[in-house]
């Protein structure tokens, strides 16, 4: 068999990552939320201690107004709770207990799912798993920020 071309390579990094994404997707769909709101009910259950709505826009990589209009929504719902911060900008969330019951029936699921999937590699194979999609990411971080804004100077 032939060693894969860089490109060949690159093309199944981008179908895998394609894949796992709609598999989040898709979870997200079934729980009945946008992504956005599924992703916040994720990082609630993920994180510790009392999260601040600044530190769930800065996990997130998405507009602040679709995390905004989530947020809204999964408060009208009764899922979460947010309060004052440490200023008028800042607000904490945290789940209300019809909030822990649904992650419980739904955004659990998913974590459990994930422990389950690294939990069938060995801690070796974790490990520079890990190392390597890190470095990988930083690489391409640091590569990205190279490309000019708009494509150059050309017109």
């Amino acid at each position: 068999m032939e060693p894969k071309t860089l490109e060949a390579r690159l093309k199944q990094y981008n179908d895998i990552m394609k894949e796992n994404d709609e598999l989040y997707r898709e979870a997200a769909k079934r729980s009945g939320f946008s992504e956005c709101e599924f992703w916040i009910l994720y990082y609630l259950r993920t994180e510790y201690g009392e999260p601040m709505q600044s530190g769930i826009c800065n996990s997130f990589y998405l507009p602040k107004q679709s995390i905004h209009s989530a947020l809204k929504k999964l408060e009208a719902d009764g899922y979460i709770m947010q309060g004052a911060g440490e200023n008028k900008r800042s607000k904490r969330i945290a789940l209300t207990e019809q909030g822990k019951m649904l992650c419980g029936r739904t955004v659990d699921q998913v974590i459990e799912a994930e422990q389950r999937a690294l939990g069938s590699l060995s801690e070796e194979e974790q490990e520079a798993f890990m190392n390597i999609f890190d470095r990988y990411t930083e690489q391409l971080k640091q590569n990205m920020r190279e490309i000019p804004e708009k494509g150059g100077s050309i017109r």
